[in-house]
C-alpha cells in the first residue's frame, strides 16, 4: 500500500512541478512526459528507501 501512495504523490507533485516549471520557462506543458518522469522519480525513491532500510538481524539464543 505504501508503494501505491508513494507513486500517487509522486505523480501529483510531479504534475505541479511540471506545470509551474513549464510556465516559468515559457515552454508547453506536456502531461504524458511529466507523468513518465514522475513515475520514474517515484520508483527511484522507493528503491532508495528499500536499499537504505537496515535489515533486522536474527539472533539465536544459546542456553
Amino acid at each position: 500500500m505504501r508503494y501505491i501512495v508513494t507513486l500517487f504523490w509522486a505523480v501529483i507533485l510531479g504534475q505541479v512541478v511540471g506545470y509551474i516549471g513549464g510556465a516559468l520557462t515559457s515552454s508547453p506543458y506536456d502531461f504524458t512526459m511529466t507523468t513518465i518522469i514522475s513515475l520514474v522519480a517515484g520508483l527511484i525513491v522507493i528503491l532508495i528507501s528499500a536499499a537504505a532500510t537496515p535489515k533486522k538481524e536474527t539472533t539465536s539464543s544459546h542456553s
